[in-house]
């Protein structure tokens, strides 16, 4: 079997191949971001009933107070809550983890997160293997549609702006093939600007449906790329805005503080101490320069920063940039809490 080029991976993957984190070190190189947020958290039914939540996503604080409740009877009674992710090294892990941590509830003690494959997420729910997921959609709205399962969350409510999958190549690939580097994010960026153009979001549906791609009905996941979420069985579909989010805002630029928060969560969930050269192969995973070098001259927005304070952005606003004009929306995280790359010591000793 041939090795591939390049690959599609979920943005924590990459840092954990370039550490060595369960698998031989493999230097990668990130040289565009494929999309930010898209995932959400869904319960069971019977578990979004005893946490109280209605016909629309639950709030991030009050569900976590009665998740938090649930949580500890269960505990108490040896039935523990178990929560299904998609990978150990996934931003669908540390989100959940993320949110989970910052209302009170520990992951690992009080509840049991386990790796389950999306495609059979609602299948778990439906056996009670699992009592709640955090995956990308389509599969919570396929979950939801089956009537196993109600979404509770986006991830985007817990980070407004979180890093989600990445296109991946070897460092030496990079190095040795720059020419194809820079076309084929040339080629991804177009797409990217396609794929939010008005109009197009049915032809990406039906693309996106066929059976060797996603092999799921046309309508789930027509909704997820129009921010529309059917949070209820049978409920009419809300909107949401920016619940996948891609181009906008430079929103395929590998920010090196985007790794440098995934590289926190990482340590922190693994139970290892900082060390600043891990940190520093972390950061440098994500491949600004790359992204700048196959778009300068085209009409793409280029960051004139490589890294930014994350989680600090409440509204719009003009950010600088070598390229173009670039506006910032908001990044929040849930919890008001922001992330300084500069400062990731500081950053870990106060979380809780």
């Amino acid at each position: 079997m041939a090795i591939p080029d390049a690959a599609h991976l979920v943005a924590p993957l990459a840092i954990a191949t370039t550490l060595g984190r369960g698998r031989p070190a493999v230097p990668l190189a990130v040289p565009f971001v494929l999309g930010l947020n898209g995932n959400a958290i869904t319960l069971s039914t019977a578990l979004g009933e005893a946490c109280g939540l209605g016909a629309g996503l639950g709030d991030p604080v009050t569900l976590g107070a009665a998740l938090k409740q649930v949580a500890a009877a269960r505990r108490a009674a040896g039935r523990p809550i178990r929560l299904g992710v998609v990978h150990r090294h996934s931003s669908h892990n540390y989100m959940l983890r993320y949110w989970l941590a910052q209302v009170g509830i520990r992951p690992d003690e009080d509840v049991v997160i386990a790796v389950t494959s999306p495609p059979f997420a609602a299948d778990a729910l439906a056996t009670g293997a699992i009592d709640g997921i955090c995956v990308g959609e389509p599969w919570n709205s396929i979950a939801v549609d089956r009537g196993v399962g109600r979404i509770a969350l986006a991830s985007a409510q817990v980070w407004r702006r979180g890093v989600e999958k990445v296109l991946a190549l070897t460092a030496a690939t990079a190095a040795e093939r720059p020419e194809a580097v820079a076309a084929l994010v040339r080629a991804l960026h177009a797409a990217a600007a396609h794929f939010v153009a008005p109009g197009t979001a049915g032809e990406s549906a039906e693309i996106l449906a066929r059976p060797e791609y996603l092999d799921a009905p046309v309508d789930a996941i027509l909704r997820a790329i129009t921010d529309r979420i059917r949070v209820v069985p049978g409920g009419e579909p809300i909107h949401y805005p920016d619940f996948m989010f891609q181009y906008r805002e430079a929103a395929n630029f590998p920010w090196r503080s985007q790794a440098a928060w995934l590289y926190t969560q990482m340590i922190r969930w693994e139970g290892q101490a900082f060390d600043g050269q891990e940190a520093a192969a972390a950061m440098a995973t994500f491949r600004p320069d790359l992204y700048r070098a196959a778009l300068a001259g085209s009409g793409a927005v280029l960051p004139g920063a490589s890294s930014k304070l994350e989680g600090a952005l409440g509204e719009p606003i003009a950010a600088g940039s070598t390229q173009g004009r670039l506006m910032l929306g908001s990044d929040r995280f849930f919890d008001g809490r922001a992330f300084d790359p500069d400062d990731m010591p500081g950053y870990l000793a106060g979380l809780p």
